[in-house]
């Protein structure tokens, strides 16, 4: 759990110093900045969504998984979460939901947050996940400045998301073959590439709703593992 903790810590101080630049920033420049990230975010997303060895794999896991999400109403989850914590916190931060839901998705569907918390639970070496805390508190420093203090409770989900996984890496372990992590990774690029278009304002596309696809394909392989052991 030390690499979790410590990622959490840096989007924690990443997106308070973020705070500090809060409204000092020109509507213009706000939204250029907003719109240079979401380009980022989309490149970075291509980057892991051409991992992919199994196209037809991807796009399975992308719609099975969604209609689960959807079932599950995840987003709107999220956005209640994040619509509570801003009642609590700043009742006049426009953007605290927005920024809540983004930032906890960007941060939880990469790769490095997939491949990093297994490591961690596998082999206790956290590596990964030091080089993605420093990523994530850069971003958060951004991010905050341009969306507020919903970035800034992005932590928790990331702490319980990042959390579980590196737990329950050891039950997983049979299963979590180098083609299974590099599906996972596709996918999680895939939603990246998604977030990177809602930053763009293009459409809006309810990538919480998908979040179950991450693990499709391990759910495919441990299916057809069982198969063939029959």
């Amino acid at each position: 759990m030390l690499g979790t903790i410590v990622n959490t810590l840096a989007i924690t101080g990443g997106s308070l110093i973020g705070l500090m630049f809060r409204g000092r920033i020109p509507v213009a420049y706000h939204q250029t900045v907003l719109h240079a990230i979401g380009l980022a975010v989309m490149l970075i997303g291509i980057r892991s969504a051409l991992k992919s060895t199994d196209i037809l794999l991807i796009i399975f896991s992308v719609a099975i998984g969604s209609v689960v999400g959807e079932y599950i109403g995840i987003e709107n989850r999220l956005e209640k979460l994040g619509n509570w914590l801003n009642t609590r916190v700043s009742k006049s931060e426009n953007d605290f939901t927005r920024g809540f839901v983004t930032a906890s998705l960007l941060y939880c569907v990469g790769s490095m947050a997939i491949v990093g918390s297994l490591e961690s639970g596998l082999t206790n070496n956290h590596q990964t996940l030091y080089a993605k805390s420093i990523l994530d508190g850069i971003a958060s420093v951004i991010f905050a400045s341009s969306l507020g203090w919903g970035v800034l409770f992005s932590a928790l989900p990331v702490f319980i998301y990042q959390g579980v996984l590196t737990l329950s890496a050891s039950v997983m372990k049979p299963l979590l073959t180098t083609a299974v992590v590099d599906q996972m990774s596709a996918v999680g690029g895939l939603l990246i590439m998604a977030i990177g278009i809602n930053l763009l304002e293009l459409k809006k596309i309810h990538v919480g709703n998908m979040l179950p696809a991450i693990f499709m394909p391990l759910i495919y392989y441990a299916l057809k593992s069982a198969y063939l052991a029959l």
